[in-house]
């Protein structure tokens, strides 16, 4: 039944996303201000944001060096930064990155800036935190906009960033991804075992009838 329920509500909820993002939107969090494009990923509307947000509130940034992996609208990379880390935020669009880029100004919090599809741009880097927000549905994105929510019909996404993340796991990382159950958690775990990775659950909330999961990722065998 619940299945069946998302199968009917996620059109209405894709028109909403549509109708509501005509235009640049403003989103706030802890005195930080973003604003919005229609062709970026939208926090307004969606849970993951803010949940990551709130996740990240107790733990101490101050001097760490951060990756928000996939930044979108940069929210995040601009409240680490705002905790006192050295924040690095990367994405593949980059209407996203040049309104980022405008917000880090206004805000005044210096940020890292980083066109780069996954790791391309990132090699031979090393990060404290490395934070994933990542797109889950099986679907081939037809183009940059569609790319913050379908990561391919056979996952591809999860095979490219399972296959990369390895090269920047250590003992002094913390890498962080969240996930709905809305997704195929169990195929997405599946592809990062083969990579020798596991998720370990950090966080877990539902809201609106939705569980949203904050793992950590770890090498197998517990490296760190």
């Amino acid at each position: 039944m619940r299945n069946l329920l998302k199968k009917i509500t996620h059109p209405f909820l894709r028109l909403g996303l549509q109708l509501y993002y005509v235009k640049p939107r403003k989103y706030s969090y802890e005195g930080i201000e973003v604003i919005v494009h229609p062709d970026v990923f939208p926090p307004h509307l969606t849970l993951s944001t803010k949940i990551f947000l709130d996740f990240l509130k107790p733990i101490e940034l101050n001097k760490k060096t951060v990756l928000e992996l996939g930044c979108g609208s940069g929210i995040i990379s601009l409240y680490t930064s705002k905790k006192g880390a050295t924040t690095t935020s990367s994405d593949i669009n980059p209407i996203a990155l040049k309104y980022l880029d405008k917000a880090s100004t206004k805000n005044q919090l210096a940020i890292e800036i980083v066109n780069s599809d996954l790791f391309d741009n990132l090699k031979n880097r090393a990060f404290d935190y490395i934070l994933i927000n990542p797109p889950y549905y099986p679907k081939t994105p037809k183009n940059i906009k569609e790319k913050a929510w379908f990561c391919g019909n056979n996952f591809e996404y999860f095979k490219r960033l399972f296959q990369q993340l390895p090269n920047y796991i250590s003992e002094n990382t913390n890498t962080y991804m969240i996930l709905s159950e809305d997704c195929e958690i169990k195929k997405i775990k599946n592809i990062a075992l083969q990579f020798d990775l596991i998720f370990d659950v950090q966080f877990e909330k539902k809201i609106i009838g939705e569980k949203n999961y904050i793992f950590k990722i770890i090498q197998h065998g517990g490296v760190n």
